[in-house]
């Protein structure tokens, strides 16, 4: 089931973020470390309700974050429409729960906020290194948009957009 998240919720989205980064910095990618992300952006995405967890069975087994705060990076990049969007800022899932289609299936739960809400297009980014969330950005139908400089990282990050034409 995923929900909106909530406080007490922080200790299971911590230990996500524990499993990620290290996987992450195993593979060269520290697109997540120390400074980012910290209990504070949770906390502040709880507090605004756009934190959503799946839990199973009292598990958190993954998260993701859907606002609209955009980037002020994403300016100088060529988006497929000139309108608000929805963005996933924050989304990781639990090491002994991977390749099981919780990636997918939260990156749906976004899409389907996004129909609902009637805005007709998400965007994303990640770092150039994490070839894992690529793939999976692009198995679901998002399109590369281009590359930005962000959080001070020495490579660049990859943009992404999803457009749901059926939405008027």
């Amino acid at each position: 089931m995923i929900r909106n998240a909530v406080l007490c919720d922080m200790i299971g989205i911590i230990e996500i973020v524990k499993e990620a980064t290290l996987e992450m910095h195993l593979s060269n990618n520290y697109q997540w470390d120390e400074n980012y992300p910290l209990i504070e952006d949770f906390t502040k995405d709880i507090e605004a309700r756009t934190l959503y967890v799946l839990e199973e069975e009292g598990i958190i087994i993954g998260f993701i974050c859907i606002n609209r705060s955009e980037p002020l990076e994403y300016k100088d990049l060529k988006w497929g429409l000139e309108e608000e969007a929805f963005i996933i800022h924050r989304m990781a899932v639990r090491k002994s729960f991977r390749w099981k289609g919780i990636g997918s299936k939260l990156i749906k739960f976004a899409d389907n906020i996004s129909e609902e809400n009637k805005v007709r297009h998400i965007k994303t980014d990640t770092y150039s290194l994490n070839i894992k969330a690529q793939s999976l950005l692009e198995k679901c139908g998002y399109i590369f948009k281009g590359k930005i400089n962000f959080l001070g990282k020495e490579e660049s990050f990859y943009c992404y957009e999803r457009i749901f034409k059926q939405i008027l």
